[in-house]
């Protein structure tokens, strides 16, 4: 049976994995996509098509034009549920660090919105 001072060093090791683990598998499907996109593009050209502006500018367009707004919403429920968690939970050491968690995605959210607000504009 594990000890409690292996379970304490197993769990921010798991973390760390965890986190390590995300960045990778965001980082492996952005260049699947992207990989796939230039051999749709090399069989284009294999075929003799011609490869018109407004087909690369297709292609290319792999993210929503909604994006941003998309990631601010996300990121403003994420905010507001630690925030809610702090509150809820009952316990007053708990309040202040779940609260300064949830402001950091909260005003990054706001942020993305801000970003989607002014890029509509430009439009």
């Amino acid at each position: 049976m594990l000890t409690e001072a292996v379970l304490e060093m197993f769990i921010p090791i798991t973390l760390f994995i965890a986190t390590v683990l995300i960045v990778w598998i965001v980082v492996a499907f952005r260049y699947r996509s992207k990989r796939d996109v230039q051999a749709t593009y090399r069989a284009a050209i294999e075929r003799g098509q011609e490869l018109t502006p407004e087909l690369l500018d297709r292609l290319g367009e792999s993210q929503p034009k909604n994006r941003d707004l998309r990631r601010g919403i996300i990121l403003i429920g994420v905010g507001l549920g630690l925030a809610v968690f702090g509150v809820t939970i009952g316990e007053p050491d708990a309040v202040r660090p779940l609260l300064a968690s949830g402001a950091f995605p909260f005003l990054l959210g706001v942020a993305y919105l801000g970003l989607w607000k002014f890029s509509r504009q430009d439009t």
